[in-house]
């Protein structure tokens, strides 16, 4: 759920965008397709919806039809990659831009749909920068994501902790109540190894400046003090011992037992997770009423350092096409970002719309929160992984996962970036 060089940083003001309209006139110049398409959205409602967006644009695009498969979040890391090498890559397949896409570009697969979209791309603003490299459209987001803190009200209040934390020391007497309490403060899904890297990025984003993460992304290094000052303040975070035991071995999203199983059935208090977890944890739970009681709080300030507190992680949801249909594949893209689409992606707390007309639609008083959030910030940060070249990503995702475990200390996440950097030229 993860620009990279060159455009690494997604402005956080552009969230509110100009209206846009999606379709056009059906891919008639490639006669009828059917597009392979890959998306992330495995469980319901989402699996459903994205199969009804397929169907309606059929309706009205009878030349194009789809064949969908839903895979699983983490795969994708492994099986584009993979297909993107092979003669029948998908047609349509979710793309979280940055040092990824760029790399993806080297397959010549990617298809470049900078014309194909210029009737629908210009109102979703700096949001599409993302998935530009060179100037050039090679993909568009359908959500923009934010990173922050889920927890449950009522282990909230069983615990005597009567509000959001707002600085880390709020945070660390949370935790202590918590645990006194008899309850995992908080549920982390280690087993996938991304988690771990948002307690680490928030702790850079607090502590370095705005300047120094851009400079760190277009350089692709962490040689600032302030990086390794955030790993030593992660460490003390850590030293508290604030989630549950075996974190290395749970997964994230995947079944009851994951970390967003935990808070979702009431047996961990908090989960510093995307705001599209709400709609992950409503299919790993039988409880009807959890949307009443969770809540929503950014990442607290963290004291010293030179970040901006209402700096934000996250990044979005997008989609590229390959090179065999991308008229048509463009073309769907379009239908996903019109204010229709968006409004139907509005409602099932998945993320924010990237339409003013999507976020006008938002029910989720948590997601208001958060859209309100976002655009008070100062920047979005895009997460590390993503914005650092795949193999670089992967190798500071590794390294701060092996941290997490007991391997490592807070020099080794900094030399982990520089070493693969220089493999990877």
């Amino acid at each position: 759920m993860r620009s990279k060089k060159p455009l690494a940083l997604i402005a956080a003001a552009a969230l509110v965008l100009a209206g846009c309209s999606g379709g056009g006139s059906d891919a008639s110049t490639e006669g009828p397709v059917t597009l392979t398409w890959w998306h992330n959205r495995t469980t319901e409602p989402m699996k459903s919806k994205w199969q009804q967006i397929a169907d309606d644009f059929h309706k009205s695009h009878p030349n194009t039809s789809f064949t969908i498969e839903p895979i699983q979040n983490e795969q994708f890391q492994t099986k584009v990659p993979l297909a993107l090498q092979g003669s029948t890559p998908p047609d349509l397949y979710q793309q979280w831009g940055g040092g990824a896409l760029a790399d993806q570009l080297k397959s010549g697969k990617v298809a470049d749909i900078t014309q194909a979209s210029s009737g629908w791309i210009g109102p979703l603003g700096k949001n599409a920068d993302g998935w530009k490299v060179n100037g050039k459209q090679y993909g568009a987001p359908y959500l923009v994501h934010a990173v922050g803190f889920w927890y449950r009200k009522d282990l909230f209040t069983a615990a005597g902790v009567t509000s959001a934390p707002k600085t880390l020391d709020e945070l660390n007497a949370a935790v202590a109540k918590l645990k006194g309490a008899g309850t995992v403060p908080i549920a982390i899904g280690g087993k996938d190894r991304w988690p771990d890297a948002f307690y680490w990025a928030y702790f850079a984003v607090r502590q370095c400046s705005v300047d120094t993460l851009k400079k760190a992304v277009e350089k692709t290094e962490l040689t600032d003090p302030c990086f390794l000052k955030a790993g030593e303040n992660l460490k003390a975070f850590l030293d508290t011992k604030p989630f549950q035991e075996g974190f290395v071995g749970t997964p994230a999203q995947q079944g009851a037992g994951s970390s967003a199983g935990m808070l979702a059935n009431g047996k961990a208090a908090m989960e510093l997770q995307g705001d599209w977890n709400p709609d992950v944890m409503q299919a790993l739970t039988e409880d009807k009423e959890l949307s009443s009681k969770i809540g929503w709080f950014p990442f607290p300030t963290v004291p010293g350092g030179q970040g901006d507190p209402s700096v934000l992680v996250g990044g979005g949801d997008g989609f590229s096409c390959t090179t065999r249909a991308a008229q048509a594949c463009a073309e769907f893209l379009g239908h996903i970002v019109s204010d229709d689409v968006q409004k139907i992606l509005a409602e099932t707390n998945s993320g924010l719309p990237v339409t003013p007309a999507g976020v006008a639609a938002l029910k989720s008083e948590n997601h208001k929160t958060i859209a309100d959030t976002v655009s008070k910030a100062s920047h979005l940060q895009l997460y590390f992984d993503t914005a650092f070249p795949t193999k670089v990503g992967q190798a500071l995702n590794d390294t701060i996962a092996n941290f997490f475990a007991g391997q490592g200390g807070p020099d080794t996440i900094v030399k982990s970036v520089s070493e693969a950097a220089a493999g990877n030229k």
